[in-house]
């Protein structure tokens, strides 16, 4: 009884204390609960927007078909049997053959299957029509192989359509005040009721100067802005589809990632068509493995990516295990949307450490899944690039001791989703990446990590924007969104979640989710602490094997059932190119044919550029540029397209020479060693081979002078090759003076400097900068008593005949600004004599010096006889008939010699007097001239008896043909210009500017 009265007195006591805590709780104001920008409720996702509208993107639109569909399993409509040799053209045959068959119900025309075995390709596989798709018969190693062969840089595998967008020239201006993150809807300023849905659609958020202001990122240090954004160098390009109107209301297919503000200038919509973008396509079921030099880790002469999907959509890369590749294992380029990589594999990069490489899983696209996905020792393992517009999504994911992070690595991505990511001994970052990458700036917004884990993780807030972290677990960095940091959510995958609602359905079977047990008590009963003992005996299954096991989860077909091979439907035919008509020298002219070379001349940039936006616009063509992944106009240039439009410009050479330097970081003309090899494209390839051993200035490996660049000298002979096709001149310069003279900046990263080469060069170190910024190493370099310097001048002269040694539309000169000295001309002149004695070959010489040099080796006939064309560059005569000639070998630039001697301008008359002088001295001799206001002059230069002259493409080629067998002869008219055979006459007058033939 006196117990159950202490409880009873205890419960009062209690009741009353409550009841006083309420009262007191009454009278203080009640902090209203946090609203968190997602939370997870009941089986459903919620989201609270912001005071702008803006909210957590939907991210579920990513992949093959938006993820509304799952990949499928084409029939077989070809088998291609393994045989030996180089199995690219029996492959290709395979894929142009399905190309012609016609599209099923579903968008299908077949899929080519590869036996398990393998394939050894030499040349590069392309799908380049819609409804084709490459299978193997397994990505482990007893199924397909494809060994990308020999040491091109070409892409393995690519789908790609045609670059051949036709936009409205006329748009839509977006009315609305602002436009939210996560958008479907907006209105424009006039009503479109004359579309339709399904019209494809381009929303252009602008760049401007005020939100580029707003950003911070208009100059990142030092008051200079060269690596500033500049207005409209960063557009958001979103690719949609209108699935509803009403009115001047436009509803689209895919939420907006970034916001659009008509403080920022609002936004555009213009309709287009894209006929050349293919879709339904695939890449499957099989292993890609490039061949390198075992001898060089670092070795980059092979495969830089193994597959590349340009003006796609609706494509896939799946169950594809990737080894040795440099560059990427799947890169998707900004041409491309809703395009799904699941299942894969690349282990074993083979490449220098440094920039644009081992960017493993990389898009530039639009909706772009990447699951599944697993890299080892990369770079930039799974990344978004340049203003992608997203969504973008990386579900599922692992990289393993990777040399730098995952994340966005260029500017403004936005819509990025890192979903169950784990990045293994490095970062994953959405942040400001400032001057880095050539002035990337803010690389992600309106960006998301969920559930990831990795060594650091960085979420910054830029202005404008957002980014959030979900779930991590990491050292943590940032002024973004944080919430649950060391612990995990609910779901699991973010992605999987906003699909199921998005969809309402199930879509457990595409996600495919790892299980990792969640029992993580610390005071486990008895019978969970055993069970939880004998799962730790043996260890957790890793991504990697779980990728390994997607056969049993996704099986693909490789039954052929009545599919033909396709040696029984036949194999293509390679057609030889046909030659134009030698080059040769004819009565003192270059001709091909009959007809003498005339026309305008390509020089290649020798530094600068950039590969996005304007920088790609106004970019001149080169040969040896190389960015990696993309071809076209400033990256990569296709050189059937450059000689091509050389063609149709009436552009009769290309002068080529070698980088100023490879880096496009030099550009800041500093003399500083860098601290790393975060190089930034276009890439100025150099002749010399990377030696994969310690560091250059660069921060790549040192090279070895004794070895060649591949890449550099395929490209020079794929071009002197196409110029023997379409009667075009390579004018190649062995040499670049600039390196060596003005600027330190010039030599710091030069090959021959002493410390970046493996060859013991012997150049002073550090290098005698005059006043710590000039450099004046001609006398040096150009001495050819040093035995190691003479040996490597003589190999790369010897270089520069062999591989040209095929072709007869190659002009040599001795080197771009050359004021060099006569003994290094007489020097060069002996090794070219030395290999035409050892090959019985006899290459077109070109010699373009100094005039004293010029005519000291023309008098000389041992020297002379090596000549076949005398260009006048660096001499001319004025205006008032006297001479601006510069000597040679006084260790100063040509331009340094023009501020010195201040040269005057040349003139019509004085131009066609230089070449005259020449033509008549050495009549055998074809002469250019090349001098002061070349393109101005080029018809006196012709009618002196001048080769490669400047004409205009409307002259009659009837003229060209009939001076072949003309020289200059005087006229007694002053106004009058001659060339004749003593029987007819090519006259043109001065006054009139026209021409006549008698």
């Amino acid at each position: 009884m006196n117990i159950k009265k202490s409880y009873q007195q205890l419960f009062l006591i209690s009741a009353v204390v409550f009841g006083l805590q309420q009262v007191l709780l009454a009278q203080k104001p009640v902090k209203p609960a946090p609203l968190y920008p997602l939370w997870y409720q009941k089986g459903q996702l919620l989201y609270t927007p912001d005071s702008l509208g803006n909210r957590i993107p939907d991210f579920s639109y990513c992949g093959y078909k938006a993820s509304e569909q799952s990949i499928p399993d084409v029939a077989v409509k070809v088998v291609v049997p393994v045989a030996k040799g180089d199995a690219t053209l029996r492959i290709q045959s395979a894929l142009d053959y399905v190309a012609t068959l016609p599209v099923d119900a579903n968008g299908f025309r077949g899929a080519v299957l590869l036996q398990k075995g393998t394939y050894e390709v030499l040349g590069q596989l392309r799908i380049t029509a819609s409804g084709v798709v490459l299978r193997g018969s397994g990505m482990d190693a007893k199924g397909t192989t494809i060994i990308g062969a020999g040491t091109g840089r070409l892409a393995l595998i690519k789908i790609v359509g045609q670059n051949k967008l036709d936009k409205e020239f006329n748009g839509y201006k977006i009315i609305d005040p602002y436009v939210p993150v996560n958008a479907l809807q907006f209105h424009v300023d006039s009503s479109i009721i004359n579309r339709q849905v399904g019209t494809k659609i381009c929303i252009r958020r602008p760049s401007t100067k005020n939100w580029i202001a707003a950003l911070a990122t208009d100059i990142f240090g030092g008051g200079i802005s060269a690596l500033g954004w500049k207005p409209g160098d960063r557009d958001i390009i979103f690719d949609r589809t209108i699935t509803k109107i009403e009115g001047n209301t436009i509803t689209i297919d895919v939420p907006l990632t970034t916001a659009i503000d008509s403080t920022y200038g609002g936004g555009m919509v213009y309709g287009y068509s894209w006929a050349g973008r293919i879709n339904n396509c695939g890449i499957e079921n099989l292993r890609c493995i490039s061949t390198y030099d075992k001898n060089n880790l670092k070795d980059e002469d092979h495969r830089w990516n193994a597959i590349n999907v340009e003006n796609a959509e609706d494509a896939w890369v799946r169950q594809i295990n990737f080894e040795n590749f440099a560059g990427s294992a799947v890169s998707v380029l900004e041409t491309s949307k809703r395009v799904t990589v699941q299942d894969c594999k690349s282990v074993h990069p083979v490449s220098e450490i440094g920039g644009q490489r081992r960017y493993t899983f990389l898009t530039n696209g639009q909706q772009t899944l990447f699951q599944r996905c697993y890299a080892e020792e990369g770079y930039h393992d799974f990344a978004t690039g340049y203003c992608t517009p997203g969504p973008n999504a990386f579900v599922q994911c692992e990289s393993h001791l990777p040399y730098s992070f995952s994340g966005g690595i260029d500017s403004w991505s936005s819509g990025i989703l890192f979903d169950v990511v784990n990045v293994d001994g490095n970062a994953l970052r959405f942040g400001n990446r400032g001057q880095d990458a050539n002035g990337a700036g803010w690389a992600a917004a309106n960006s998301l990590f969920w559930n990831c884990t990795a060594a650091r993780i960085d979420c910054y807030k830029p202005p404008t924007a957002q980014n959030w972290s979900f779930g991590s677990w990491a050292q943590f960095s940032g002024d973004g969104y944080w919430t649950a940091s060391n612990d995990a959510v609910t779901p699991r995958s973010l992605y999987y979640a906003q699909l199921a609602q998005r969809l309402n359905k199930n879509v457990d079977a595409q996600a495919q989710i790892l299980f990792i047990p969640t029992e993580a008590s610390s005071s486990p009963s008895v019978e969970v602490a055993a069970q939880l003992t004998k799962i730790a005996a043996k260890p957790r299954m890793q991504m990697q094997e779980w990728i390994d096991l997607s056969y049993q989860r996704n099986s693909i077909t490789i039954v052929a059932a009545d599919a033909k091979t396709i040696d029984q439907i036949g194999i293509k035919k390679i057609t030889a190119p046909v030659l134009a008509s030698a080059m040769q020298i004819k009565n003192g002219w270059l001709v091909r044919g009959d007809e003498i070379l005339a026309g305008a001349r390509n020089i290649v940039p020798w530094w600068n550029g950039g590969v996005q936006g304007n920088d790609l616009i106004t970019a001149k063509p080169h040969i040896t540029r190389f960015v990696p992944g993309r071809t076209g106009n400033g990256l990569t240039d296709d050189l059937g397209e450059v000689t091509d439009n050389m063609k149709a410009k009436h552009i009769v050479a290309m002068e080529h020479n070698y980088g100023l330097w490879y880096d496009l970081r030099r550009d800041d003309h500093e003399r500083i060693r860098r601290m790393d090899g975060e190089v930034w494209p276009p890439f100025y390839e150099l002749p010399f081979a990377r030696s994969g051993k310690e560091l250059a200035w660069d921060g790549l490996s040192k090279y070895d002078l004794t070895k060649y660049n591949l890449f550099y000298w395929s490209r020079l002979k794929q071009f002197a090759d196409l110029a023997d096709q379409k009667g075009l001149v390579l004018v190649h310069q062995n040499y670049f003076q600039h390196n060596i003279i003005e600027a330190g900046a010039h030599y710091v990263d030069f090959p021959w400097r002493t410390a970046n080469n493996i060859n013991n060069t012997g150049f002073p170190e550090p290098p005698p900068f005059a006043g710590d910024k000039r450099i004046f190493l001609g006398e040096q370099f150009y001495d050819i008593s040093n035995p190691v310097r003479r040996e490597l001048h003589k190999k790369i002269i010897r270089q520069c005949l062999n591989n040209f040694k095929d072709n007869n539309g190659v002009i040599q000169f001795i080197g771009e600004e050359f004021t060099g000295p006569l003994h290094f001309v007489k020097f060069w002149l002996d090794a070219v004599k030395d290999w035409e004695k050892e090959t019985g070959k006899r290459p077109t010489i070109g010699l373009c010096v100094t005039k004293d040099v010029q005519d000291s080796i023309m008098s000389n006939p041992a020297y002379a006889s090596v000549v076949d064309l005398i260009d006048i560059r660096y001499w001319h005569y004025q205006a008032d008939g006297s001479v601006y000639a510069p000597l040679g070998g006084q260790n100063l630039a040509p331009r340094q010699h023009a501020r010195l001697l201040k040269p005057k301008k040349t003139s019509f008359e004085q131009v066609y007097r230089a070449v005259k002088e020449y033509r008549e001295k050495y009549p055998n001799k074809a002469v250019s001239y090349s001098g002061d206001s070349y393109p101005e002059f080029g018809i006196a230069a012709f009618m002196a008896g001048g080769s490669l002259a400047v004409l205009n493409d409307q002259i009659d080629p009837a003229i060209l043909k009939a001076a072949v067998g003309m020289k200059p002869v005087a006229s007694s008219n002053k106004n009058e210009y001659v060339l004749s055979d003593g029987k007819k006459s090519i006259v043109y007058n001065a006054e009139t500017r026209k021409f006549e033939m008698w």
